[in-house]
Protein backbone atom coordinates (compact mmCIF):
# COMPACT_ATOMS: atom_id res chain seq x y z
CA UNK A 1 0.00 0.00 0.00
CA UNK A 2 3.37 2.09 0.55
CA UNK A 3 3.80 2.16 -3.15
CA UNK A 4 0.26 3.11 -4.03
CA UNK A 5 0.09 5.96 -1.49
CA UNK A 6 3.78 7.05 -3.52
CA UNK A 7 2.25 6.73 -6.88
CA UNK A 8 -0.29 9.33 -6.01
CA UNK A 9 2.39 12.04 -4.31
CA UNK A 10 4.41 11.80 -7.34
CA UNK A 11 4.56 15.68 -7.81
CA UNK A 12 4.69 17.97 -10.78
CA UNK A 13 7.87 19.77 -11.32
CA UNK A 14 6.75 23.53 -11.16
CA UNK A 15 9.70 25.20 -9.11
CA UNK A 16 10.86 26.02 -13.33
CA UNK A 17 13.09 29.07 -14.83
CA UNK A 18 10.85 31.87 -16.30
CA UNK A 19 9.99 30.90 -20.45
CA UNK A 20 9.06 34.16 -22.14
CA UNK A 21 7.42 31.93 -24.47
CA UNK A 22 4.51 31.03 -22.74
CA UNK A 23 3.80 34.66 -21.61
CA UNK A 24 4.08 36.00 -25.47
CA UNK A 25 1.55 32.82 -26.16
CA UNK A 26 -0.58 34.25 -22.84
CA UNK A 27 -0.57 37.49 -24.71
CA UNK A 28 -2.75 36.57 -27.35
CA UNK A 29 -5.78 36.12 -24.67
CA UNK A 30 -5.08 40.16 -22.95
CA UNK A 31 -4.49 41.51 -26.48
CA UNK A 32 -8.91 41.39 -27.33
CA UNK A 33 -9.36 43.61 -23.96
CA UNK A 34 -6.79 45.79 -24.19
CA UNK A 35 -9.10 48.43 -24.38
CA UNK A 36 -11.51 47.90 -21.45
CA UNK A 37 -7.99 47.16 -19.75
CA UNK A 38 -6.97 50.79 -20.71
CA UNK A 39 -10.16 52.29 -19.38
CA UNK A 40 -9.54 50.56 -16.10
CA UNK A 41 -5.96 52.12 -16.09
CA UNK A 42 -7.62 55.41 -16.23
CA UNK A 43 -10.36 55.07 -13.92
CA UNK A 44 -7.96 53.67 -11.40
CA UNK A 45 -5.42 56.19 -12.26
CA UNK A 46 -7.76 59.42 -11.61
CA UNK A 47 -9.33 57.70 -8.99
CA UNK A 48 -6.32 57.04 -7.07
CA UNK A 49 -4.60 60.17 -7.39
CA UNK A 50 -7.94 61.79 -6.54
CA UNK A 51 -7.79 59.72 -2.92
CA UNK A 52 -4.32 61.01 -2.41
CA UNK A 53 -5.48 64.40 -2.07
CA UNK A 54 -6.62 63.56 1.32
CA UNK A 55 -3.73 64.50 3.68
CA UNK A 56 -2.52 67.56 1.68
CA UNK A 57 -6.43 68.55 2.49
CA UNK A 58 -5.87 67.57 6.30
CA UNK A 59 -2.84 69.35 6.42
CA UNK A 60 -4.69 72.51 4.77
CA UNK A 61 -7.24 72.17 7.34
CA UNK A 62 -4.88 71.67 10.23
CA UNK A 63 -2.50 74.25 9.55
CA UNK A 64 -4.71 76.75 8.32
CA UNK A 65 -8.62 76.82 8.40
CA UNK A 66 -8.41 75.21 12.43
CA UNK A 67 -5.62 77.92 13.46
CA UNK A 68 -7.37 81.18 11.74
CA UNK A 69 -10.69 79.82 13.22
CA UNK A 70 -11.44 79.97 9.47
CA UNK A 71 -15.06 77.92 9.43
CA UNK A 72 -16.47 78.77 5.39
CA UNK A 73 -13.40 77.25 4.56
CA UNK A 74 -12.80 74.24 6.79
CA UNK A 75 -16.16 74.01 5.45
CA UNK A 76 -15.12 73.81 1.75
CA UNK A 77 -11.80 71.60 2.71
CA UNK A 78 -14.28 69.25 4.53
CA UNK A 79 -16.65 69.16 1.11
CA UNK A 80 -13.66 68.64 -1.05
CA UNK A 81 -12.55 65.53 0.98
CA UNK A 82 -15.61 64.04 1.07
CA UNK A 83 -15.86 64.73 -2.75
CA UNK A 84 -12.75 63.43 -3.17
CA UNK A 85 -13.92 59.93 -1.20
CA UNK A 86 -16.70 59.60 -3.46
CA UNK A 87 -14.85 60.00 -6.93
CA UNK A 88 -12.40 57.16 -5.43
CA UNK A 89 -14.66 55.21 -4.41
CA UNK A 90 -17.09 55.40 -7.79
CA UNK A 91 -13.93 55.30 -9.96
CA UNK A 92 -12.41 52.30 -8.30
CA UNK A 93 -15.74 50.46 -8.07
CA UNK A 94 -16.27 50.76 -11.69
CA UNK A 95 -13.03 49.73 -12.89
CA UNK A 96 -13.29 46.76 -10.06
CA UNK A 97 -16.62 45.94 -12.66
CA UNK A 98 -14.89 46.10 -15.74
CA UNK A 99 -11.93 43.65 -14.64
CA UNK A 100 -14.03 41.53 -13.14
CA UNK A 101 -15.91 41.01 -16.49
CA UNK A 102 -12.25 40.94 -18.37
CA UNK A 103 -11.12 38.19 -16.47
CA UNK A 104 -13.98 35.82 -16.57
CA UNK A 105 -13.90 36.35 -20.56
CA UNK A 106 -10.12 35.61 -19.85
CA UNK A 107 -11.16 32.25 -18.23
CA UNK A 108 -13.88 31.18 -20.71
CA UNK A 109 -11.31 31.65 -23.84
CA UNK A 110 -8.67 29.87 -21.99
CA UNK A 111 -10.89 26.97 -20.84
CA UNK A 112 -12.93 27.02 -24.13
CA UNK A 113 -9.52 26.53 -26.29
CA UNK A 114 -7.76 23.84 -23.44
CA UNK A 115 -10.92 21.98 -23.54
CA UNK A 116 -11.03 22.09 -27.40
CA UNK A 117 -7.58 20.54 -27.72
CA UNK A 118 -7.89 17.91 -24.99
CA UNK A 119 -11.38 16.55 -27.24
CA UNK A 120 -8.50 15.91 -29.97
CA UNK A 121 -5.96 14.65 -28.23
CA UNK A 122 -5.03 10.97 -28.66
CA UNK A 123 -6.14 7.78 -26.30
CA UNK A 124 -2.70 7.89 -25.43
CA UNK A 125 -1.94 10.74 -23.80
CA UNK A 126 -5.23 10.08 -21.38
CA UNK A 127 -3.57 6.70 -21.11
CA UNK A 128 -0.58 8.09 -19.43
CA UNK A 129 -1.92 10.61 -17.32
CA UNK A 130 -4.50 10.90 -14.52
CA UNK A 131 -7.46 12.61 -14.79
CA UNK A 132 -7.90 14.25 -12.12
CA UNK A 133 -4.04 15.95 -12.50
CA UNK A 134 -5.60 17.00 -16.11
CA UNK A 135 -8.97 17.83 -14.38
CA UNK A 136 -7.61 20.42 -12.09
CA UNK A 137 -5.42 22.29 -14.87
CA UNK A 138 -8.74 22.96 -16.65
CA UNK A 139 -10.24 24.52 -13.74
CA UNK A 140 -7.74 25.56 -10.72
CA UNK A 141 -5.17 26.73 -12.68
CA UNK A 142 -6.94 28.62 -15.07
CA UNK A 143 -8.54 30.55 -12.96
CA UNK A 144 -5.46 31.21 -11.26
CA UNK A 145 -3.65 32.44 -14.72
CA UNK A 146 -7.03 34.33 -15.45
CA UNK A 147 -6.42 36.88 -12.34
CA UNK A 148 -2.51 37.36 -13.17
CA UNK A 149 -3.56 38.06 -16.63
CA UNK A 150 -5.86 40.89 -16.20
CA UNK A 151 -6.29 42.09 -12.73
CA UNK A 152 -2.28 41.22 -12.52
CA UNK A 153 -1.09 43.24 -15.50
CA UNK A 154 -3.23 46.12 -14.72
CA UNK A 155 -2.45 46.26 -10.44
CA UNK A 156 1.68 46.67 -11.51
CA UNK A 157 0.70 49.56 -13.36
CA UNK A 158 -1.73 50.95 -10.92
CA UNK A 159 0.70 50.19 -7.96
CA UNK A 160 3.64 51.67 -9.95
CA UNK A 161 1.37 54.77 -10.73
CA UNK A 162 0.43 55.11 -6.77
CA UNK A 163 4.03 55.42 -5.94
CA UNK A 164 5.10 57.61 -8.06
CA UNK A 165 1.75 59.87 -7.24
CA UNK A 166 2.78 58.96 -3.63
CA UNK A 167 6.64 60.08 -3.97
CA UNK A 168 5.26 63.44 -5.91
CA UNK A 169 2.76 64.51 -3.40
CA UNK A 170 5.04 63.78 -0.33
CA UNK A 171 7.99 65.91 -2.12
CA UNK A 172 5.43 68.50 -2.59
CA UNK A 173 4.75 68.51 0.94
CA UNK A 174 8.25 68.08 2.52
CA UNK A 175 11.37 67.21 0.99
CA UNK A 176 12.96 66.36 4.25
CA UNK A 177 10.57 64.13 5.72
CA UNK A 178 9.77 62.33 2.23
CA UNK A 179 13.57 61.14 2.57
CA UNK A 180 13.13 59.87 5.85
CA UNK A 181 10.18 57.38 4.32
CA UNK A 182 12.43 56.57 2.00
CA UNK A 183 15.02 55.45 3.81
CA UNK A 184 13.02 52.53 4.41
CA UNK A 185 12.86 51.07 1.18
CA UNK A 186 16.23 49.45 1.34
CA UNK A 187 15.14 47.64 5.07
CA UNK A 188 11.51 46.65 3.02
CA UNK A 189 13.54 45.06 0.08
CA UNK A 190 16.09 42.71 2.13
CA UNK A 191 12.81 41.43 4.05
CA UNK A 192 10.40 40.84 1.00
CA UNK A 193 12.84 39.24 -1.03
CA UNK A 194 13.71 36.65 1.95
CA UNK A 195 9.81 36.19 2.12
CA UNK A 196 8.67 35.83 -0.99
CA UNK A 197 11.65 33.15 -1.53
CA UNK A 198 10.15 31.10 1.19
CA UNK A 199 6.50 31.84 -0.04
CA UNK A 200 6.85 30.67 -3.69
CA UNK A 201 8.74 27.56 -2.41
CA UNK A 202 5.85 26.61 0.07
CA UNK A 203 2.82 27.35 -2.42
CA UNK A 204 4.08 26.00 -4.94
CA UNK A 205 4.36 22.47 -2.94
CA UNK A 206 0.49 23.39 -1.87
CA UNK A 207 -0.34 22.86 -5.38
CA UNK A 208 1.31 19.71 -6.20
CA UNK A 209 -0.62 18.17 -2.85
CA UNK A 210 -3.66 19.31 -4.01
CA UNK A 211 -3.28 18.21 -7.33
CA UNK A 212 -2.44 14.69 -5.47
CA UNK A 213 -5.50 14.50 -3.70
CA UNK A 214 -7.57 16.06 -6.20
CA UNK A 215 -6.12 13.24 -8.45
CA UNK A 216 -6.76 10.19 -6.45
CA UNK A 217 -10.15 11.48 -5.16
CA UNK A 218 -11.86 12.10 -8.56
CA UNK A 219 -10.42 8.11 -9.29
CA UNK A 220 -12.30 7.09 -5.88
CA UNK A 221 -15.71 8.78 -6.79
CA UNK A 222 -15.39 6.86 -10.29
CA UNK A 223 -14.25 3.94 -8.56
CA UNK A 224 -16.56 3.55 -5.68
CA UNK A 225 -18.32 0.40 -6.53
CA UNK A 226 -15.23 -1.40 -6.99
CA UNK A 227 -14.06 -0.02 -3.42
CA UNK A 228 -17.00 -1.71 -1.95
CA UNK A 229 -16.69 -5.00 -3.73
CA UNK A 230 -12.83 -5.46 -2.33
CA UNK A 231 -13.64 -3.88 0.85
CA UNK A 232 -10.85 -1.60 0.25
CA UNK A 233 -12.58 1.10 2.57
CA UNK A 234 -10.09 1.47 5.01
CA UNK A 235 -6.74 0.92 2.43
CA UNK A 236 -8.35 3.88 0.45
CA UNK A 237 -9.06 5.87 3.89
CA UNK A 238 -5.86 5.44 5.05
CA UNK A 239 -3.92 6.72 1.58
CA UNK A 240 -6.50 9.58 1.27
CA UNK A 241 -5.43 10.65 4.93
CA UNK A 242 -2.11 10.60 3.30
CA UNK A 243 -2.36 12.84 0.78
CA UNK A 244 -4.87 15.09 3.10
CA UNK A 245 -2.02 15.46 5.54
CA UNK A 246 0.23 16.29 2.92
CA UNK A 247 -1.85 18.95 1.82
CA UNK A 248 -2.61 20.21 5.58
CA UNK A 249 1.09 20.58 6.33
CA UNK A 250 2.15 22.30 3.53
CA UNK A 251 -0.42 24.62 3.77
CA UNK A 252 0.17 25.44 7.07
CA UNK A 253 3.72 25.86 6.43
CA UNK A 254 2.47 28.06 3.55
CA UNK A 255 0.18 30.44 5.25
CA UNK A 256 2.69 30.82 8.65
CA UNK A 257 5.35 32.66 5.88
CA UNK A 258 2.10 35.08 4.85
CA UNK A 259 1.68 35.10 8.40
CA UNK A 260 4.91 36.97 8.69
CA UNK A 261 4.27 39.70 5.76
CA UNK A 262 1.66 42.08 7.70
CA UNK A 263 3.89 41.96 11.13
CA UNK A 264 6.59 43.00 9.20
CA UNK A 265 5.81 45.42 6.90
CA UNK A 266 3.83 46.73 9.67
CA UNK A 267 6.93 46.74 12.17
CA UNK A 268 8.98 48.54 9.46
CA UNK A 269 5.93 51.05 8.86
CA UNK A 270 5.31 51.89 12.38
CA UNK A 271 9.21 52.66 12.68
CA UNK A 272 9.41 54.71 10.20
CA UNK A 273 6.60 56.94 11.39
CA UNK A 274 8.04 56.92 14.70
CA UNK A 275 10.89 58.13 13.16
CA UNK A 276 9.00 60.90 11.09
CA UNK A 277 7.77 62.22 14.89
CA UNK A 278 11.45 62.22 16.03
CA UNK A 279 12.68 63.82 12.70
CA UNK A 280 9.93 66.50 12.55
CA UNK A 281 9.91 67.42 16.23
CA UNK A 282 13.61 66.94 17.49
CA UNK A 283 16.52 66.33 14.60
CA UNK A 284 15.17 69.10 12.20
CA UNK A 285 13.90 71.45 15.27
CA UNK A 286 11.29 71.77 17.03
CA UNK A 287 8.72 74.30 15.36
CA UNK A 288 10.45 73.02 11.88
CA UNK A 289 7.74 71.33 10.71
CA UNK A 290 3.99 71.93 11.35
CA UNK A 291 2.13 69.42 12.63
CA UNK A 292 -0.36 69.35 9.69
CA UNK A 293 3.24 68.58 7.81
CA UNK A 294 3.89 65.48 9.91
CA UNK A 295 0.70 63.97 9.87
CA UNK A 296 0.54 64.35 6.21
CA UNK A 297 3.49 62.91 5.48
CA UNK A 298 2.83 60.09 8.37
CA UNK A 299 -0.56 59.65 5.98
CA UNK A 300 1.40 59.63 3.22
CA UNK A 301 4.02 57.05 4.47
CA UNK A 302 1.46 54.72 5.56
CA UNK A 303 -0.09 54.56 2.08
CA UNK A 304 3.80 54.36 0.78
CA UNK A 305 4.52 50.76 1.86
CA UNK A 306 1.22 49.79 -0.07
CA UNK A 307 1.78 49.95 -3.35
CA UNK A 308 5.55 48.17 -2.63
CA UNK A 309 4.06 44.90 -0.68
CA UNK A 310 1.39 44.93 -3.60
CA UNK A 311 3.87 44.42 -6.31
CA UNK A 312 5.72 42.09 -4.28
CA UNK A 313 2.77 40.05 -3.94
CA UNK A 314 1.57 40.55 -7.53
CA UNK A 315 5.14 39.22 -8.20
CA UNK A 316 5.39 36.54 -6.13
CA UNK A 317 1.64 35.67 -7.54
CA UNK A 318 3.42 36.12 -11.22
CA UNK A 319 6.08 33.75 -10.21
CA UNK A 320 3.91 30.98 -8.71
CA UNK A 321 0.97 31.30 -11.68
CA UNK A 322 3.85 31.29 -14.50
CA UNK A 323 4.19 27.59 -13.52
CA UNK A 324 0.23 27.03 -13.49
CA UNK A 325 0.83 29.23 -17.20
CA UNK A 326 3.45 26.68 -18.41
CA UNK A 327 1.06 23.72 -17.22
CA UNK A 328 -1.84 24.93 -19.62
CA UNK A 329 0.10 25.95 -22.75
CA UNK A 330 1.98 22.61 -21.78
CA UNK A 331 -1.11 20.92 -22.44
CA UNK A 332 -2.29 23.10 -25.50
CA UNK A 333 1.36 22.79 -26.51
CA UNK A 334 0.80 18.64 -26.71
CA UNK A 335 1.01 16.87 -30.15
CA UNK A 336 -2.07 16.10 -31.53
CA UNK A 337 -0.38 12.46 -32.60
CA UNK A 338 -3.57 10.87 -34.82
CA UNK A 339 -4.88 14.61 -36.47
CA UNK A 340 -5.71 15.23 -40.07
CA UNK A 341 -2.86 15.45 -42.60
CA UNK A 342 -2.35 18.79 -44.25
CA UNK A 343 -3.20 17.40 -47.34
CA UNK A 344 -6.32 15.02 -46.28
CA UNK A 345 -8.80 14.36 -48.41
CA UNK A 346 -12.90 13.87 -47.53
CA UNK A 347 -13.33 9.85 -47.13
CA UNK A 348 -16.38 9.31 -49.87
CA UNK A 349 -19.05 6.88 -48.71
CA UNK A 350 -17.97 3.42 -47.67
CA UNK A 351 -18.46 0.32 -49.44
CA UNK A 352 -16.83 -1.58 -46.87
CA UNK A 353 -13.14 -3.19 -47.71
CA UNK A 354 -10.84 -3.30 -45.20
CA UNK A 355 -7.32 -4.30 -45.54
CA UNK A 356 -4.31 -4.71 -43.41
CA UNK A 357 -1.17 -4.06 -45.57
CA UNK A 358 1.88 -5.28 -43.57
CA UNK A 359 1.08 -3.32 -40.35
CA UNK A 360 2.86 -3.40 -37.08
CA UNK A 361 2.26 -1.56 -34.00
CA UNK A 362 3.12 -0.67 -30.03
CA UNK A 363 1.61 1.10 -27.78
CA UNK A 364 5.28 1.63 -25.85
CA UNK A 365 8.42 1.64 -27.60
CA UNK A 366 9.89 -2.02 -27.56
CA UNK A 367 6.52 -3.54 -27.12
CA UNK A 368 5.61 -4.25 -30.00
CA UNK A 369 1.78 -5.14 -30.31
CA UNK A 370 1.28 -6.66 -33.41
CA UNK A 371 3.74 -7.11 -36.00
CA UNK A 372 3.34 -7.30 -40.01
CA UNK A 373 -0.30 -8.08 -39.78
CA UNK A 374 -1.93 -8.67 -43.34
CA UNK A 375 -5.13 -9.49 -43.87
CA UNK A 376 -8.37 -8.45 -45.73
CA UNK A 377 -11.98 -8.07 -45.41
CA UNK A 378 -14.11 -7.67 -47.91
CA UNK A 379 -17.68 -5.21 -47.80
CA UNK A 380 -20.34 -6.42 -46.48
CA UNK A 381 -18.48 -9.38 -43.96
CA UNK A 382 -18.31 -10.11 -40.33
CA UNK A 383 -15.38 -10.69 -38.46
CA UNK A 384 -14.97 -12.06 -35.39
CA UNK A 385 -11.59 -11.37 -33.50
CA UNK A 386 -10.84 -14.20 -30.98
CA UNK A 387 -7.71 -14.75 -28.77
CA UNK A 388 -6.28 -14.31 -25.43
CA UNK A 389 -6.12 -11.14 -23.60
CA UNK A 390 -3.78 -8.93 -24.68
CA UNK A 391 -2.98 -10.19 -28.32
CA UNK A 392 -4.18 -7.62 -30.08
CA UNK A 393 -7.82 -7.91 -30.93
CA UNK A 394 -8.69 -4.45 -29.55
CA UNK A 395 -5.68 -3.06 -31.12
CA UNK A 396 -6.94 -4.41 -34.55
CA UNK A 397 -10.21 -2.51 -34.12
CA UNK A 398 -8.79 0.91 -32.83
CA UNK A 399 -5.82 1.06 -35.81
CA UNK A 400 -9.35 0.36 -38.07
CA UNK A 401 -10.85 3.49 -36.13
CA UNK A 402 -7.72 5.33 -36.17
CA UNK A 403 -7.73 5.58 -32.98
CA UNK A 404 -3.66 5.44 -32.76
CA UNK A 405 -1.35 5.68 -36.03
CA UNK A 406 0.33 2.63 -37.48
CA UNK A 407 4.25 2.08 -36.67
CA UNK A 408 4.71 0.79 -39.79
CA UNK A 409 2.31 -0.30 -42.96
CA UNK A 410 -0.57 0.96 -43.99
CA UNK A 411 -4.95 0.47 -42.90
CA UNK A 412 -7.02 0.63 -46.13
CA UNK A 413 -10.60 1.25 -46.48
CA UNK A 414 -12.15 0.59 -49.78
CA UNK A 415 -8.35 1.70 -51.21
CA UNK A 416 -7.82 4.51 -49.34
CA UNK A 417 -4.48 4.75 -46.96
CA UNK A 418 -7.00 6.19 -43.80
CA UNK A 419 -4.06 8.58 -42.10
CA UNK A 420 -4.53 10.48 -45.19
CA UNK A 421 -8.39 11.05 -44.85
CA UNK A 422 -10.04 13.03 -42.29
CA UNK A 423 -10.49 12.03 -39.23
CA UNK A 424 -14.35 13.44 -38.76
CA UNK A 425 -14.99 12.07 -42.44
CA UNK A 426 -13.96 8.50 -41.93
CA UNK A 427 -15.23 8.24 -37.59
CA UNK A 428 -18.63 9.68 -38.64
CA UNK A 429 -19.54 6.43 -41.40
CA UNK A 430 -18.23 3.95 -37.94
CA UNK A 431 -20.05 2.57 -35.07
CA UNK A 432 -18.08 1.48 -32.70
CA UNK A 433 -19.57 -0.37 -29.48
CA UNK A 434 -17.27 -0.70 -26.52
CA UNK A 435 -17.40 -3.33 -23.75
CA UNK A 436 -17.27 0.08 -21.28
CA UNK A 437 -20.54 0.97 -22.35
CA UNK A 438 -19.96 4.80 -21.23
CA UNK A 439 -23.76 7.09 -20.75
CA UNK A 440 -23.69 10.75 -20.07
CA UNK A 441 -25.73 12.66 -17.75
CA UNK A 442 -29.29 13.46 -19.62
CA UNK A 443 -32.09 11.74 -21.05
CA UNK A 444 -32.40 8.29 -22.43
CA UNK A 445 -32.94 9.75 -25.62
CA UNK A 446 -29.90 12.20 -25.35
CA UNK A 447 -27.47 9.50 -24.84
CA UNK A 448 -29.37 7.68 -28.07
CA UNK A 449 -29.24 10.98 -29.77
CA UNK A 450 -25.21 11.10 -29.42
CA UNK A 451 -25.37 8.59 -32.59
CA UNK A 452 -27.16 10.97 -34.90
CA UNK A 453 -28.19 14.34 -33.20
CA UNK A 454 -30.63 15.30 -35.91
CA UNK A 455 -32.85 12.33 -35.41
CA UNK A 456 -36.40 12.17 -34.85
CA UNK A 457 -38.40 10.26 -31.93
CA UNK A 458 -39.19 7.77 -34.16
CA UNK A 459 -36.08 7.05 -34.94
CA UNK A 460 -34.99 6.85 -31.41
CA UNK A 461 -37.85 4.69 -30.78
CA UNK A 462 -37.04 2.26 -33.68
CA UNK A 463 -33.23 2.00 -32.69
CA UNK A 464 -34.19 1.12 -29.32
CA UNK A 465 -36.69 -1.55 -30.30
CA UNK A 466 -34.31 -3.52 -33.27
CA UNK A 467 -31.86 -3.64 -29.79
CA UNK A 468 -34.36 -4.78 -27.39
CA UNK A 469 -33.91 -1.89 -25.28
CA UNK A 470 -37.75 0.00 -25.49
CA UNK A 471 -39.13 -2.83 -22.77
CA UNK A 472 -37.41 -1.36 -20.13
CA UNK A 473 -36.83 2.30 -21.53
CA UNK A 474 -40.89 1.94 -21.56
CA UNK A 475 -41.10 1.16 -17.73
CA UNK A 476 -38.81 3.91 -16.66
CA UNK A 477 -40.62 6.15 -14.49
CA UNK A 478 -40.33 8.99 -17.47
CA UNK A 479 -39.36 6.67 -20.47
CA UNK A 480 -37.23 8.38 -23.06
CA UNK A 481 -37.13 11.34 -20.81
CA UNK A 482 -35.79 9.84 -17.86
CA UNK A 483 -32.78 11.34 -16.63
CA UNK A 484 -30.00 8.57 -15.85
CA UNK A 485 -27.39 10.73 -13.91
CA UNK A 486 -23.69 10.57 -14.11
CA UNK A 487 -22.10 7.97 -16.07
CA UNK A 488 -25.66 6.02 -16.27
CA UNK A 489 -25.43 5.31 -12.07
CA UNK A 490 -29.40 4.84 -12.41
CA UNK A 491 -28.81 1.86 -15.33
CA UNK A 492 -27.77 -2.19 -14.77
CA UNK A 493 -24.46 -2.77 -17.11
CA UNK A 494 -26.62 -5.04 -19.49
CA UNK A 495 -29.14 -1.64 -19.92
CA UNK A 496 -26.14 0.83 -20.36
CA UNK A 497 -24.50 -1.83 -22.98
CA UNK A 498 -28.64 -1.55 -24.71
CA UNK A 499 -29.09 1.90 -24.50
CA UNK A 500 -25.21 1.78 -26.24
CA UNK A 501 -26.47 -0.51 -29.03
CA UNK A 502 -29.46 2.02 -29.83
CA UNK A 503 -26.96 4.38 -30.13
CA UNK A 504 -24.22 2.71 -32.42
CA UNK A 505 -27.29 1.69 -34.34
CA UNK A 506 -28.54 5.11 -35.17
CA UNK A 507 -25.48 6.65 -36.61
CA UNK A 508 -25.94 3.71 -39.70
CA UNK A 509 -22.63 3.06 -39.68
CA UNK A 510 -20.64 1.92 -42.71
CA UNK A 511 -18.15 -0.33 -40.58
CA UNK A 512 -19.46 -1.44 -37.46
CA UNK A 513 -17.23 -2.42 -34.38
CA UNK A 514 -18.31 -4.34 -31.25
CA UNK A 515 -15.96 -5.42 -28.49
CA UNK A 516 -17.30 -7.25 -25.95
CA UNK A 517 -20.38 -5.48 -26.74
CA UNK A 518 -22.98 -7.70 -25.06
CA UNK A 519 -20.72 -9.04 -22.44
CA UNK A 520 -22.93 -7.65 -19.68
CA UNK A 521 -26.23 -9.09 -20.92
CA UNK A 522 -28.31 -11.82 -19.79
CA UNK A 523 -27.92 -15.02 -22.37
CA UNK A 524 -32.36 -14.50 -22.49
CA UNK A 525 -31.90 -10.83 -23.44
CA UNK A 526 -28.51 -11.56 -26.05
CA UNK A 527 -31.26 -14.15 -27.52
CA UNK A 528 -33.49 -12.02 -28.20
CA UNK A 529 -30.81 -9.17 -29.39
CA UNK A 530 -29.51 -11.78 -31.64
CA UNK A 531 -32.57 -10.19 -34.12
CA UNK A 532 -31.31 -6.59 -33.98
CA UNK A 533 -28.36 -7.59 -34.06
CA UNK A 534 -28.48 -9.05 -37.62
CA UNK A 535 -29.98 -5.79 -38.93
CA UNK A 536 -27.14 -4.16 -37.37
CA UNK A 537 -24.67 -6.11 -39.60
CA UNK A 538 -27.10 -7.25 -42.76
CA UNK A 539 -24.63 -4.94 -45.36
CA UNK A 540 -22.05 -4.03 -43.22
CA UNK A 541 -18.81 -5.10 -42.61
CA UNK A 542 -18.16 -5.22 -39.17
CA UNK A 543 -15.44 -6.42 -36.69
CA UNK A 544 -16.73 -8.51 -33.10
CA UNK A 545 -14.66 -9.42 -30.59
CA UNK A 546 -16.18 -12.02 -28.28
CA UNK A 547 -15.19 -14.46 -25.94
CA UNK A 548 -18.18 -15.72 -25.41
CA UNK A 549 -17.62 -17.61 -28.65
CA UNK A 550 -21.05 -19.45 -29.33
CA UNK A 551 -21.73 -15.44 -30.41
CA UNK A 552 -19.76 -15.50 -33.17
CA UNK A 553 -20.18 -18.88 -34.82
CA UNK A 554 -22.10 -17.32 -37.83
CA UNK A 555 -19.34 -15.09 -38.74
CA UNK A 556 -18.13 -15.11 -42.05
CA UNK A 557 -14.23 -15.27 -40.51
CA UNK A 558 -12.99 -15.86 -37.70
CA UNK A 559 -9.21 -14.47 -36.85
CA UNK A 560 -7.76 -16.02 -33.93
CA UNK A 561 -5.37 -13.34 -32.55
CA UNK A 562 -2.07 -14.37 -30.39
CA UNK A 563 2.14 -13.70 -30.64
CA UNK A 564 1.64 -10.21 -32.55
CA UNK A 565 -0.43 -11.73 -35.32
CA UNK A 566 -3.04 -14.33 -36.99
CA UNK A 567 -2.15 -17.47 -36.14
CA UNK A 568 -5.45 -18.91 -37.81
CA UNK A 569 -8.62 -17.68 -39.62
CA UNK A 570 -11.44 -19.04 -41.60
CA UNK A 571 -14.89 -20.02 -40.90
CA UNK A 572 -15.65 -21.54 -37.67
CA UNK A 573 -16.13 -25.28 -39.32
CA UNK A 574 -13.34 -24.65 -41.03
CA UNK A 575 -11.45 -23.90 -38.23
CA UNK A 576 -12.76 -26.61 -35.73
CA UNK A 577 -11.75 -29.59 -38.28
CA UNK A 578 -8.20 -27.56 -38.28
CA UNK A 579 -8.54 -28.78 -34.99
CA UNK A 580 -5.83 -26.27 -34.06
CA UNK A 581 -5.63 -23.03 -31.27
CA UNK A 582 -9.21 -21.73 -32.16
CA UNK A 583 -10.56 -25.59 -31.94
CA UNK A 584 -9.09 -25.64 -28.32
CA UNK A 585 -10.45 -22.75 -27.28
CA UNK A 586 -14.18 -23.19 -28.12
CA UNK A 587 -13.87 -27.11 -26.43
CA UNK A 588 -12.65 -26.13 -23.57
CA UNK A 589 -15.38 -22.98 -23.47
CA UNK A 590 -17.86 -26.07 -24.17
CA UNK A 591 -16.43 -28.19 -21.32
CA UNK A 592 -16.97 -25.11 -18.77
CA UNK A 593 -20.73 -24.72 -19.65
CA UNK A 594 -20.79 -28.28 -19.56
Amino acid sequence: MADQRNTYRQDERLDEPFDLRHLLLASAYIKKYTGKMGLAILLSAVGGAAGLLSPMITRKALDEAIPQGNTPYLLQLAGLLVAVFVVSVIFTTIRSRIMTKVSQHIIYDIRKDLFAHLQRLSFKYFDDRPHGKILIRVVNYVNSVSDMLSNGLINVILETFNLIFIVIFMLMVDVQMSLVVMCGVPVLAVFMFWIKQKQRKAWQTVSNKNSNLNAYLQENIVGARITQIFARENENAEIFSGLADDCRRTWMKAVSYNNLVWPGIDGISVLIRAAIFIFGMVVFGQGAKTVGTIIAISSYASRFWQPIMNMGNIFNNFLNNMAYLERIFETMGEKVEVDDAPDAAVMPPIEGRVEFKNVSFSYEEGKEILHHVSFTVEPGMSVALVGPTGAGKSTIVNLVSRFYNVDSGQVLIDGQDISKVTLHSLRSQMGIMLQDSFIFSGTIKDNILYGKLGASDAEVKEAAEKVCADSFISRMPDGYDTEVKERGSLLSQGQKQLISFARTLISNPSILVLDEATSSIDVQTEKALQQGLETMLHGRTSFIIAHRLSTIRSCDLIMYIDDGGILEAGTHEELMKKGGAYFHLYTAQLEDIA
